[in-house]
């Protein structure tokens, strides 16, 4: 399914499911529940050679949150 979306869009980079919350569980990271199903915090995690470098989080305000993810991928 990612590599579809990321074919679809043209991404330049890959994206990962973390439907079992392995990965949240792993680095602690927030998930909240409404009515009843447990979902994750929106967040952006960038990673370079295997290791996350940095953390955008909270995703506040949303309107603007692309723009600064883009600008720090531009740096």
């Amino acid at each position: 399914m990612q590599k579809e979306v990321v074919d679809r869009l043209g991404l330049s980079y890959e994206i990962l499911s973390d439907r079992d919350f392995a990965l949240a569980g792993a680095l602690s990271l927030p998930t909240f529940d409404f009515r009843g199903v447990k979902l994750h915090t929106r967040l952006v995690l960038a990673a370079e050679a295997g290791r996350i470098v940095k953390v955008f989080y909270p995703v506040f305000p949303p309107d603007r949150s692309a723009a600064e993810v883009l600008a720090w991928l531009e740096r």
